[in-house]
């Protein structure tokens, strides 16, 4: 979509470019490497779930292409990834995560994304009249810092969006102990912390901690 046409529909948050400089803050765009494997099996292999997002952390099929032992070892610092993606009809907030180590967000579809810093976390809460928005551009490959909150994208036509996400091998994957035991209101699972809008209900029943405080922006097409 135009990014004037999205700010006309979307008055209560400004949606900027991804070559904006405010989006420095967290992270950067990826230069240097082939997704087109990747890209490919996203067209060719993937959906978009008639309603809500599909989440899948790992990906065989994603992960025997070459590109995944290029990251791993010049970009993850021959640390073990997992390659998988986020397809979906999303367009509210909903919830930040963040994890140890960056994540790469690569845009198969154009999409927006809703992004915030830990460092406004304060006693447990974050206000999301801090959000950023940014519109990335299909076949966009980013670099997310770890200290940058973010969640779902959300969609810019009524037909979805899709995703592929590279992160630390592991993570997302459920904690293999009670995570009370860890006495971090944030845990919610393995390298992932989140802090929850209280209006999604789906993560207040999973006991996610509703730290997010103000609306639950929507992004509106």
């Amino acid at each position: 979509m135009n990014p004037e046409e999205l700010n006309k529909r979307n008055n209560h948050i400004s949606i900027r470019e991804i070559h904006d400089p405010s989006f420095h803050i967290y992270g950067k765009i990826m230069e240097g490497y082939d997704f087109s494997g990747l890209l490919d099996y996203m067209e060719r292999e993937t959906q978009i779930p008639d309603e809500g997002n599909i989440y899948k952390a790992s990906v065989p099929e994603m992960e025997r292409l070459e590109i995944k032992e290029r990251l791993e070892k010049g970009f993850y610092g021959e640390m073990p990834i997992q390659i998988g993606y986020c397809n979906g009809r999303n367009s509210t907030l909903n919830g930040l995560e963040y994890h140890i180590g960056s994540e790469i967000d690569i845009a198969v579809t154009e999409l927006v994304l809703l992004l915030g810093r830990l460092q406004d976390v304060v006693d447990g809460h974050f206000n999301s009249e801090a959000v950023d928005a940014f519109l990335v551009p299909k076949g966009t490959a980013l670099q997310l810092y770890e200290t940058t909150l973010h969640f779902s994208p959300c969609k810019t036509s009524p037909e979805g969006f899709k995703c592929i996400v590279v992160l630390p091998r592991g993570t997302n994957e459920p904690l293999e102990n009670d995570r009370s035991k860890y006495g971090d209101k944030f845990l919610f699972a393995k390298n992932k912390w989140l802090l929850a809008h209280p209006e999604r209900k789906p993560l207040m029943e999973k006991g996610a901690w509703p730290g997010i405080t103000g609306d639950n922006i929507e992004i509106k097409i």
